[in-house]
């Protein structure tokens, strides 16, 4: 027999429901939430979505046409959306707490989640929704509760982003290297991606430009082109014409992959089967610790992307 929450799983939305999506942050978590709004919208495209996010992370959202509104972590401006349903894909405290008291009829989140109980409906893993028991990708399990909720089965697409400034357009190609990282334990030592960069300029003939948030050392790349703690939106717009991206296990790897640029991604403890490229021309090359990654390595991964302009 089916409990109530696996019941209302399958009535919870209808052509022309208020959702409430709830995912505070990170970059990489952001853009892979894309697809699964996407799904979101295709099945009921009379549907008002607004996400709930930090504002360092809103511009993983500006310009989606998925998206009805954008708002703050703040409890008034989610009341005042009146949501009918409330979707909760952060799982953390201030997340679960907006999600309880969104005024929703629907509250739903992962069945794993710490605060569970604040939900009417609880998500189930996502081997389960989607009859599977390999390791799933971090856009499947979001997806997956879509489909939990009643948008039909189907492919999940690639994340997307939209430019709300044109794409970067330069004199010459370029690459996009992303040398930092959230930890030391998934950063690549710098002398192996300045290897890189002068490979990808001696031999494939592209410029270089290094990408970091602001407050990250690049004392090591100084002698190459730099940006530093640009705004998000800029940096999309950056990626978005470059050539190719290489870099570390991070969010910009992930926008890379949501404009389909071919890409590079290096994982020390990180899973790829995980947090990899989705359903993008990309290549992962993993190593424990990730010093050990030998930088032959990573250009014949870039030889079999057959990314880079003659």
């Amino acid at each position: 027999m089916k409990s109530d929450s696996e019941r209302a799983a399958h009535s919870v939305l209808d052509a022309r429901s208020r959702i409430l999506i709830v995912r505070l942050r990170s970059l990489g978590d952001c853009v892979l939430s894309t697809p699964a709004l996407q799904l979101l919208k295709r099945h009921l495209p009379e549907a008002q979505i607004a996400v709930v996010v930090e504002d360092q992370w809103r511009a993983v959202y500006e310009g989606n046409p998925d998206i009805a509104a954008i708002l703050p972590p703040l409890l008034k401006p989610v009341r005042e959306f009146h949501p009918d349903v409330s979707i909760d894909l952060h799982g953390g405290n201030t997340a679960t707490r907006l999600t309880a008291f969104s005024g929703a009829r629907y509250r739903a989140g992962f069945a794993h989640y710490r605060y569970r109980a604040a939900y009417n409906i609880r998500i189930p893993r996502a081997q389960e929704i989607l009859g599977i028991e390999r390791k799933v990708h971090t856009a499947e399990h979001v997806a997956s509760a879509m489909f939990y909720l009643g948008v039909p089965r189907q492919e999940i697409p690639r994340a997307r982003l939209f430019l709300t400034t044109a794409a970067s357009r330069r004199s010459a190609p370029y690459a996009v290297i992303h040398p930092v990282a959230a930890t030391e334990e998934k950063t690549w030592p710098a002398a192996g991606f300045l290897q890189l960069a002068r490979f990808l300029k001696e031999q494939r003939e592209l410029e270089v430009v290094f990408v970091a948030a602001a407050g990250d050392d690049l004392s090591a790349f100084r002698d190459w082109e730099v940006v530093s703690g640009a705004p998000l939106a800029e940096l999309k717009s950056l990626i978005a014409g470059a050539t190719l991206f290489a870099g570390n296990d991070s969010g910009p790897a992930h926008i890379a992959a949501a404009f389909g640029i071919p890409s590079v991604v290096l994982f020390g403890p990180s899973d790829p089967a995980i947090w990899g490229p989705w359903s993008a021309p990309g290549e992962a090359v993993q190593a424990t610790p990730i010093d050990r990654i030998d930088p032959t390595e990573v250009m014949n991964a870039l030889g079999r992307l057959r990314a880079i302009a003659a």
